[in-house]
């Protein structure tokens, strides 16, 4: 196990700046993972804290040592990568013995090594093949392996299941995770797979130009993003998103648009207030949304055209127009529902969240910190 510590750290390339100004404290044990859209920097940052990438500013620690210049192979890291980096010419034996043998155990240790992580990982049976003839889980176990066997300190991985078919990922993810826990591991894994994120983290940092948008446990970021861009990237489907105007009424305060009229409930009109008479980004949740009745009235409700229907199984996703914005509502699928048809959508406004229109943070985080 491992303790890290970035501080400051900044990467350019030429004048443009890939990381910026990135601090994080990672302790023992710990799954962390760093997920944003493509180009937002994660994966440079992942090389940095390897060594393949140079550091243009700051500093990192590992374990309370400074090895910002340190070279890759003193660091006592493993990692693993999207594409396998596997060695076609070499068993999967020698593939997993490979960078002992570099290190110069003996034999007798190589073999009680690799046959412990092909036992772990199910790869007994698959010792004398090559890889050109594995699976692509099987090749992702190899690969897994070639790390397990080093017994690092710290262990890196760079989108590893992203060549996988989605059965094959969500089998992976449990088996990452379960080795996580066998070996008590502190871990840093990349992806841009939201999804990924929310299953597999202790922590999650959210990133966006080089920078952390939010630091938090799965729970924090989904309940609670800190800002517009953290609500529309976490989340499947992701969340609505549309501008309202705060009016301030007799009967209390309503969030209105071109064709929809919504009241808000007493205990969260607070949060409003300086914003009466202006216009916010309206943050609503799939699964904020529920289906009402031709008899139900209530106050924060709308009519919609379905526009798609995606049964799914277990729910489905209806698509509709809102405010000129393409929204999706996750709805009990067994509501007869089909494109064209006329419905009427409550929204559980308890759950919604509101965004300033200038800045893009949430009210209510700003609330919390006044």
């Amino acid at each position: 196990m491992a303790k890290v510590r970035i501080e400051n750290v900044v990467k350019r390339f030429d004048r443009q700046a890939a990381v910026n100004n990135f601090s994080l404290q990672i302790d023992d044990g710990e799954f962390i993972v760093l997920v944003g859209p493509s180009g937002c920097g994660k994966t440079t940052l992942l090389r940095m804290v390897a060594g393949l990438e140079t550091v243009t500013e700051g500093e990192m620690f590992i374990d309370g040592v400074r090895v910002t210049n340190t070279p890759p192979k003193k660091r006592d890291i493993a990692m693993v990568f999207q594409n396998y980096a596997l060695y076609p010419h070499m068993t999967v034996y020698n593939n997993l013995a490979f960078s002992l043998k570099l290190r110069k155990f003996s034999k007798e240790e190589i073999r009680k090594k690799v046959t412990e992580a092909a036992a772990m990982l199910g790869l007994a049976d698959l010792l004398d093949r090559h890889p050109n003839i594995l699976s692509g889980g099987q090749k992702q176990r190899v690969a897994l392996g070639r790390a397990i066997v080093r017994n690092p300190r710290l262990f890196l991985f760079d989108e590893p299941l992203s060549n996988l078919d989605a059965k094959l990922r969500v089998s992976m993810r449990a088996e990452i995770l379960d080795i996580h826990r066998r070996l008590n591991s502190t871990s840093i894994y990349v992806t841009h797979d939201q999804m990924e994120a929310m299953t597999m983290g202790t922590r999650i940092i959210v990133m966006k130009d080089g920078t952390i948008q939010q630091n938090g446990t799965p729970r924090e970021i989904y309940n609670h993003p800190v800002n517009k861009f953290v609500g529309g990237f976490i989340g499947s489907p992701a969340m609505n998103i549309i501008r309202s105007r705060v009016d301030a009424r007799s009967e209390g305060t309503w969030l209105t648009g071109p064709d929809f009229q919504l009241a808000v409930p007493d205990a969260r009109a607070p949060l409003l207030q300086d914003h009466l008479d202006k216009e916010i980004y309206l943050g609503i949740r799939p699964e904020s949304f529920c289906h009402l009745g031709a008899s139900d009235n209530g106050q924060a409700s709308f009519e919609a055209v379905v526009t798609l229907v995606e049964p799914l199984g277990s729910e489905q996703l209806i698509h509709f127009t809102l405010a000129a914005c393409e929204m999706v509502a996750k709805l009990d699928p067994h509501i007869p529902l089909q494109y064209g048809d006329r419905v009427k959508l409550g929204v559980k406004m308890s759950d919604v969240h509101f965004f300033d229109l200038q800045s893009e943070q949430n009210l209510q985080s700003a609330h919390r910190a006044a």
